[in-house]
């Protein structure tokens, strides 16, 4: 049995920032936008550090094509992954990005096929971007799991752990507020990781720390999904494995890959 005497108090926290009659600021939407404003800024450090074969001024275009291959990305990765047959039926409901339902993966591909176009336009190294873009992104993802936890969703499984909480839209039982642990494992820890490589010259070894996000990111979301509430209309979908874990996976064995193409490239 969980005891209910040993949740924690969820904060509650009003999504809303601000509103104008129906307009509204949303925390959710602050988050994109700080986490894209900061990335930029963290890329633009980045690309004056050697090798230097991305200008900081680039950025300064790549971030309209990032925010595109985000929302683009994200959303139909969402519709494709996790609710195909809803979407089918209700296709209008695509364009209502503001009623939430936003994928990681689909906003990972969204920003690889950017990335692919953007370095073809500018004659940049798709390598030497890609580097600096993945050293920066879990800036995004920390302010991204914390938006989701103000929001109450993604919560985890129930649990009895001294620090479970009741989330407003999660029943009765005091459950993992996992929202707060990928914070930590897909933010702040994969930063640090990817910060260290940087400053050891990651850089100049093209591939590696874009391969190393992709592992570390893999293996921080599929730990995070053993006590992640499973979506609702998915479930579990074999052997105990989500949906989050099985897109997870392939990035991952790619990461491996890149890694150990750069290394051997550097031979």
């Amino acid at each position: 049995m969980i005891e209910m005497f040993a949740a924690l108090t969820f904060p509650r926290i009003d999504p809303v920032v601000i509103s104008f009659g129906p307009f509204a600021i949303r925390w959710y939407a602050l988050a994109y936008i700080g986490g894209l404003t900061i990335a930029w800024w963290y890329c633009r450090r980045l690309a004056a550090r050697p090798p230097r074969e991305v200008s900081a001024e680039a950025f300064d275009d790549f971030l309209f094509w990032a925010t595109l291959g985000i929302l683009i990305g994200g959303r139909l990765g969402y519709v494709l992954f996790y609710e195909p047959g809803f979407y089918l039926a209700n296709p209008l409901e695509i364009l209502m990005i503001w009623q939430g339902g936003m994928s990681f993966h689909g906003g990972l591909l969204g920003v690889a096929v950017a990335e692919i176009a953007f370095a073809r336009r500018r004659g940049i190294p798709l390598l030497a971007l890609t580097d600096i873009v993945a050293a920066a992104a879990p800036i995004g993802l920390f302010l991204g799991r914390i938006a989701n936890f103000v929001n109450g969703e993604l919560f985890g499984r129930p649990s009895e752990v001294s620090w479970a909480m009741v989330f407003p839209r999660g029943g009765p039982l005091p459950r993992h507020p996992s929202q707060l642990y990928e914070a930590g494992l897909e933010g702040i820890l994969l930063f640090v990781v990817l910060y260290i490589l940087v400053r050891r010259g990651a850089l100049e070894r093209s591939g590696t720390v874009t391969g190393a996000f992709l592992i570390g990111y893999a293996l921080a979301r599929m730990l995070a999904e053993l006590v992640r509430e499973p979506d609702t209309h998915l479930g579990f979908l074999f052997g105990g494995v989500t949906m989050g874990q099985m897109l997870s996976l392939p990035l991952a064995l790619a990461g491996l890959g890149l890694v150990i193409w750069a290394r051997r490239a550097r031979v």
